[in-house]
């Protein structure tokens, strides 16, 4: 008797888990699939039936495309396929959008050099002012004072990039 209750539940246990990983209905349109029922209705596509539908992406990728020498079986070297050729700029927009790049990175050096200021301020030489609840808790106080050292650590890093930035735009 007690086989016959395990049987059971395994029999309702199996025919649960096919039901749910049953795939959901498809539908074709044209050449197109989509498990959307709204989708499908608007476009007056055709549900498909009788097994699972597999999509294959058929974008070739160029490296992958490469014939093989039969005799080998090594992929042999082609001409590149044809590249669309990048769009030309004139001159005078270039320089238009050189300056604005160049006003942009000397904006956000001033910015980055104002916060070194400011963080160097609050650093006080490496003794800051304790606030509020550091006074009871050092903790607080050490672990502010590590954050601020990473800050000035940054942004000196920020603004030798940035400098570096505006010396390969001045070229």
């Amino acid at each position: 008797m007690k086989s016959a209750y395990v049987f059971s539940i395994a029999a309702i246990a199996l025919a649960t888990s096919t039901v749910s990983m049953a795939q959901s209905p498809i539908w074709r349109c044209g050449n197109a699939y989509t498990n959307d029922s709204a989708e499908a209705k608007a476009n007056h596509c055709k549900l498909v039936e009788g097994g699972n539908v597999t999509v294959v992406n058929t974008r070739v990728n160029p490296v992958m495309a490469q014939p093989k020498d039969t005799s080998t079986g090594v992929k042999v070297a082609t001409a590149p396929q044809s590249v669309a050729a990048p769009v030309r700029i004139d001159s005078g927009e270039q320089r238009t959008r050189d300056a604005d790049a160049r006003a942009i990175l000397e904006t956000e050096l001033k910015k980055a050099q104002e916060r070194h200021s400011d963080l160097l301020k609050e650093w006080n030489n490496g003794d800051p002012e304790k606030m509020g609840a550091e006074h009871r808790n050092h903790q607080k106080y050490i672990d502010r004072v590590a954050e601020l050292k990473a800050s000035i650590s940054r942004t000196e890093s920020d603004i030798n990039g940035l400098k570096r930035e505006l010396g390969r735009a001045a070229k």
